[in-house]
This record gives C-alpha cells, structure tokens and sequence, in this order.
C-alpha cells in the first residue's frame, strides 16, 4: 500500500465513522422537529406556563397567609 492509498483509506474509515456518529446522535433529520414532536413541545410549554402560574398563586397565598398571621399575632399581643 502506498502512501496515497494509506491516505485515502483513512480519510474513508473517518468519513464513515463520522457517519454513524451523526446518524446515532439523532442529528439526522436536519434540525427540523416532526410534527409529533413539535406538537408535544407546544403541549410541554403549555403545561409548564400553566404550573408557573400556580406556582405564583400559592406563593401568593402562602405570603398574604404570614401576613395575616402575623397582624394576628400583634393585635392579640396588643391586648
């Protein structure tokens, strides 16, 4: 085998590895989301939106709750 032969061999075996490496990375459908996906991420980032919002009632209830409990606190300590 000569040199040039050597060379092109190896660039062959990386070529083809670099193939399959791109093929089992999941890369392959380039860039592009298929419907399906596409349609669940829009349904995850619904839900996500919507328990974010729930997220700040409850820490909106939990604060007024510590409030009033502790104007509570005072007016009875005031008596």
């Amino acid at each position: 085998m000569n040199p040039f032969e050597f060379v092109i061999a190896l660039v062959v075996i990386t070529g083809v590895f670099s193939l399959v490496k791109y093929r089992m990375t999941g890369r392959h459908s380039g860039g592009l989301a298929e419907p399906g996906d596409s349609q669940e991420t829009l349904r995850l980032r619904e839900e996500v939106s919507d328990l974010k919002e729930r997220l700040k009632v409850l820490e909106r209830i939990t604060v007024e709750k510590e409030n009033s409990l502790a104007k509570e606190i005072e007016s009875l300590r005031d008596r």
